[in-house]
């Protein structure tokens, strides 16, 4: 990309222009060697979004939920961002599932954007560069971000570290399973919601998950809500939104909310720089030297685990001579 494309792809984002948008999320996801410098850059235009994390059991009608909340919500002048996390194809390695089976009932709107992505092998319920796409969103002047999880039980905790209030989303069938959830998903909500509550076994279900929330210890002042809902008719969403609302009124009050936020940084910083990492280890020569432990591995016998620590100890040696290199030049 050349200095002008970049400029232009900024401009175009910040000034709410929805192909650079949907470009400059192209480039996150497919992890274009240049987009850090263009997060970078669009960072300071950041701090306007609250971020809302959706997760819950696969079929808990996480999509159909944020569809009602997007419904209220846009006619209140609400500016929304979506990101839906879907399992990859193992074919393509995008989203299985996409965007044109989510929020159907939207008609083309400059208020709301919509992007499914795939998880690419991340286990933790969202794709690794979720939080990322959330700042594009930020900077192009969302209200609110939706990230909604792609739904396979206990695990979906990255969740936590990319949001600013996570919302944990039941069904009355969920009852029976809320014991062996205890260790997951019942410890990471803010917020949860018991949709489909028409359904026989609500009322049971209310119980159980009442009772399970009784025994978290409310560390930082706050009792996580139940809210019963049926979000394909609507309901329960504007008790949802209050709930919400008091729960980021109380994260700011008691400063709870700034602990959150420098989580969130702390995963962010990792994340991006592990990944500046292994794309410094394994180009060039890195290639080279991996593809020739593996050989060697394969037809002289040798120990993997000992070529690896090998491997490893060559290439810190490497970028520490580099290092030194740049810092010598600078002086």
């Amino acid at each position: 990309m050349t200095d002008a494309e970049h400029a232009a792809l900024l401009e175009g984002v910040t000034a709410g222009d929805r192909r650079s948008l949907a470009r400059l999320i192209s480039l996150v996801e497919n992890a274009d060697p240049g987009v850090e410098r263009l997060l970078a850059e669009l960072y300071p235009r950041t701090g306007g979004a609250y971020r809302i994390g959706v997760t819950g059991p696969p079929g808990a009608g996480k999509s159909t939920l944020i569809d009602a909340l997007v419904a209220t919500l846009r006619p209140r002048g609400t500016k929304v961002g979506v990101v839906a996390v879907d399992p990859s194809s193992p074919f393509t390695g995008g989203a299985l599932l996409g965007d044109r089976v989510r929020l159907t009932s939207r008609t083309p709107d400059p208020g709301l954007f919509f992007r499914s992505m795939a998880t690419r092998g991340s286990l933790g319920g969202l794709a690794t560069t979720a939080s990322e796409v959330s700042d594009i969103y930020d900077a192009y002047g969302m209200d609110l971000v939706f990230l909604e999880t792609v739904g396979v039980g206990q695990i979906e905790l990255d969740v936590v570290a990319a949001s600013d209030c996570t919302v944990v989303v039941l069904v009355p069938e969920s009852g029976d399973e809320v014991q062996a959830m205890k260790a997951g998903l019942m410890e990471i909500g803010d917020l949860f919601v018991l949709n489909k509550s028409d359904r026989e076994g609500s009322g049971r279900a209310a119980r159980e998950i009442t009772s399970v929330l009784g025994l978290r210890e409310p560390s930082t002042g706050w009792r996580p809500p139940l809210v019963s809902a049926v979000a394909r008719d609507g309901r329960g969403v504007t008790e949802i939104l209050t709930a919400v609302d008091a729960f980021r009124e109380q994260q700011t009050a008691s400063g709870e909310g700034k602990t959150r936020r420098k989580r969130v940084l702390r995963e962010k910083i990792r994340e991006v720089a592990e990944r500046i990492l292994r794309r410094q280890l394994w180009s060039g020569e890195g290639e080279t030297a991996l593809e020739d432990a593996a050989e060697a591995a394969l037809e002289d016998g040798k120990n993997p685990y000992v070529l690896a620590t090998e491997l490893a100890s060559r290439l810190a040696s490497r970028r520490d001579a580099e290092s030194s290199q740049q810092r010598g030049g600078r002086s």
